[in-house]
Parts: C-alpha cells; sequence; structure tokens
C-alpha cells in the first residue's frame, strides 16, 4: 500500500487510512498484520474546507485539504503514499438487513443450490440503485440453523444467507473518490465512516450484548448498531456539532470562529445554580465601539441543548425506523469532536433511557494521547477494519489489489468485489 522510503519503515503491511470530514481530514499511516502487532509511523491532519455535510462541493479546496494532511503523514513515516483506505459518510448512507433463500428439491445442498442463493442476495442488492459500499454476512443457515461454513453436501430442506449491507448514492461517492485520484492516490477500499468510530470505541463485550455509537461529527452524526457481535445498522443524519457553533454564531450576533471558542470554553449541558449571574464577553459579528458583547453561561446553554435535542430527535427517529432498537439493550456510545461537550452522556442517558457514555479510541500501536481522542475514532477504527477479517472492506485488502493490477477501476472492482463477498 506504502512505498518504503529511507528505510525508515518496519517489517509488515503498510497501511494507509484517510478520513475525509466534514471539519477536518486525517490521514494515519501504520504498519502490521494484526490489531495487536500494528504501530503508527505517520500522522497528519488539516482542517477541512470545501465539504459539506460529507458532500463535496468544492473538489479543488478538498484537494489541497487532503494534500496538507497526507503530506504532514508522509514527512513523519519517511514513506511515499500511493494507496488508502477511505472512510465514508457522503451519499445518504443506509443499511438493509435481508436473508436471501433457496430451497432443496434434492434434500441435499449442491453448488446450484449456492449458486441461486447467492444470485438471490446479488439481486436484492441490485434493486435499490445504490453503491454498496460495506457487504457482511452472517454464515450460512440450513434449516433455520446457522454456524454453517460449508454446507456443500449437507442434507436440508432450505439453504439461506443473512446479509447486511451499506449503500450509498453514487454521484457524491464519485466526486469523493476523484479527489483522492486528483492527489495521485489510489483508493484501495473504503469503509462506512459509523463502522470505523464504533469499532474503534466499543468493546469486543458491547458489540456482543448490544451497543449503538453515535459519532458527532462537525457536518454530520453516523449510527451504527452492534447486535450479537454483528455489524446490523448504519445511518446518518446531516447535522453535526458544527450546527452549534452556527446556532452560537447566529443567536449571539458573534463571528463563527468565535463562537467556536465560545462553545469550546463555556458549551455546557450540566446546569448550575450560579449560570444565570456567570457573564460570557465576546466581540461582535460587526466592530463597534464601547464594551464587547456578553451573555450569560445559562443562556449558552439553552442555545447549545436545543440543538442537542433537534440531533437527538433525529437519532431516535432513524433508530426506531431501523425496526432494531429493542436489541440494543447493552448501552449507546458517544463518540466524535463534539462528544467532547461538557454534561454530553449524561444528558444523553437522562433522555433515552439507556446508559450511555463517551467513547475514546484505545492507544493503537504508540499512538500518542493526543490522537487517542474521540474526534479521531473514525481514522482509528479505518486502520482496526483493515486488519480485521470480516470486515466487508472491498473484498479484502490482497483482493482489491489483484483486480487494480488487472485495471477494473474502482467501481469495476467494487461490483467484482460483490460478486466474491459470498
Amino acid at each position: 500500500m506504502l512505498k518504503r522510503h529511507r528505510g525508515k519503515a518496519k517489517a509488515g503491511r503498510l497501511i494507509g487510512a484517510l478520513d475525509i470530514g466534514s471539519s477536518k481530514v486525517c490521514c494515519l499511516i501504520m504498519v502490521g498484520d494484526a490489531p495487536s502487532q500494528i504501530e503508527l509511523i505517520g500522522f497528519g491532519h488539516h482542517r477541512t474546507q470545501g465539504i459539506k455535510a460529507g458532500v463535496v462541493l468544492d473538489p479543488e479546496q478538498v484537494e489541497r485539504c487532503v494534500r496538507a494532511a497526507v503530506a504532514q503523514a508522509e514527512r513523519m513515516a519517511g514513506v511515499t503514499l500511493d494507496r488508502v483506505l477511505v472512510t465514508v459518510t457522503c451519499g445518504r448512507l443506509k443499511s438493509a438487513n435481508f436473508i436471501a433463500r433457496a430451497t432443496l428439491p434434492e434434500h441435499v445442498v449442491g453448488r446450484g443450490d449456492i449458486a441461486r442463493v447467492q444470485s438471490a442476495a446479488e439481486a436484492f442488492i441490485g434493486r435499490s440503485g445504490r453503491t454498496i459500499i460495506q457487504l457482511v454476512h452472517g454464515g450460512w443457515r440450513l434449516d433455520g440453523i446457522g454456524g454453517t461454513r460449508d454446507p456443500l453436501g449437507m442434507a436440508g430442506s432450505e439453504l439461506s444467507l443473512p446479509v447486511h449491507a451499506v449503500s450509498t448514492d453514487e454521484p457524491p461517492l464519485r466526486n469523493l473518490l476523484h479527489v483522492v485520484e486528483r492527489c495521485y492516490l489510489e483508493t484501495e477500499g473504503v469503509i462506512a465512516a459509523p463502522y470505523a468510530s464504533a469499532l474503534a470505541v466499543t468493546t469486543e463485550e458491547e458489540r456482543r450484548q448490544g451497543v449503538l455509537c453515535i459519532d458527532f461529527g462537525g457536518g454530520t452524526t453516523t449510527l451504527a448498531m452492534f447486535v450479537d457481535g454483528q455489524f446490523v445498522y448504519a445511518d446518518s443524519v446531516p447535522v453535526g456539532g458544527s450546527h452549534i457553533s452556527y446556532d452560537i454564531a447566529r443567536e449571539l450576533a458573534t463571528p463563527l470562529a468565535e463562537a467556536e471558542r465560545i462553545k469550546t470554553l463555556y458549551g455546557t449541558l450540566v446546569p448550575a445554580a450560579s449560570d444565570e449571574r456567570e457573564m460570557i464577553s465576546f466581540p461582535g459579528a460587526v466592530e463597534t465601539e464601547g464594551a464587547p458583547y456578553e451573555t450569560t453561561k445559562a443562556r449558552l446553554s439553552a442555545i447549545i441543548a436545543a440543538r442537542i435535542e433537534a440531533i437527538h430527535g433525529l437519532v431516535a427517529e432513524r433508530v426506531a425506523q431501523s425496526r432494531l432498537e429493542h436489541l440494543v439493550t447493552g448501552r449507546i456510545v458517544l463518540t466524535g469532536g463534539a462528544s467532547q461537550l461538557v454534561g454530553l452522556a449524561e444528558w444523553w442517558s437522562q433522555h433515552s433511557g439507556v446508559t450511555a457514555r463517551v467513547g475514546r479510541p484505545l492507544p493503537v500501536g504508540g499512538m500518542p494521547d493526543n490522537l487517542c481522542s474521540p474526534a479521531f475514532a473514525a481514522a482509528t477504527g479505518l486502520v482496526l477494519a483493515a486488519v480485521s477479517p470480516g470486515a466487508g472492506i472491498d473484498g479484502g485488502l490482497a483482493a482489491s489489489s489483484e483486480r487494480a493490477a488487472a485495471g477494473d477501476g474502482y467501481f469495476g472492482r467494487l461490483r467484482g468485489w460483490v460478486r466474491e463477498s459470498f
């Protein structure tokens, strides 16, 4: 994935991870073949411009941001990056869970029966007209009983295969990948950002018991749900932490940069008796003579709470539409940059009725403390997914590399990957 340079990289597979979010671009370069063996050798990040709610609006601006983040990581690692794994939040991420079935007329599983189940799954996936970016199946079932690795030759009356597919609209995805190509990088694989974030901040036990991971990004809030250890649901809403800053700037008539500072320094969802008396000073949107503007901490908290309530309502609506909310009996894990708002976990627990906590990525491969932050959950999880079997990343790195050599193009490789993933 990376070209070795000056001998700085250690032995093992080199992994380039690129998380292009609405607020920042993050590039990680790591080496290793398993979660316990990977090591960080390069890191870079840059504030994003030209993206709104995960959608590329100005390719030239986004390209400059990506180039800056990648160059920073390359200088630190001493390598030249030519292929990357990319997280995806654009294109209205949607999940589909279904079971492909075929009856067994001979009451014994033959190759034709397996092919019919695979064809049924492909037909279901293709009917939406959207692009599949992640595909995970839960193993073969024979007469409703799971756990069958290879059903060929086994007796039964029905063969089935449960499948979870994450899809996106193709045009926004093409625009995102086109920006990556303009940076002279080949897309090795793509993965849904909510899955990557969840992989970084939830434990195996939480995923087995049932957990909902909510990533509060700058322009989007994404959802990932795990049940019995399986990834079963992903979604996104086009509202994030930046909208809190917009609300503060509008309500207080102050510049956006100042609103971001106010949110970071004074923002809280934990009420205090002194909030009505504690004053916050700030400059106005237009320079005027005289004293600076002032507001109370209570008013600031009310502005923030109103936006959080709106996001909570959208998230609850999406989860209800999934019809899977009854399966999440464990907890809710909040992550992403905006999850660091003081009191958010307690507020979310109170309003959802489910225990919530703020999730931070575990230090993987010698990551410094500043990278073990909720803001970098998606980038960290992308690396973990790259070395995790069954993650559903474009059919696996080795397979995608072989198809890349054949010159199929990325979307051609995606179609081949769907056929190979069963």
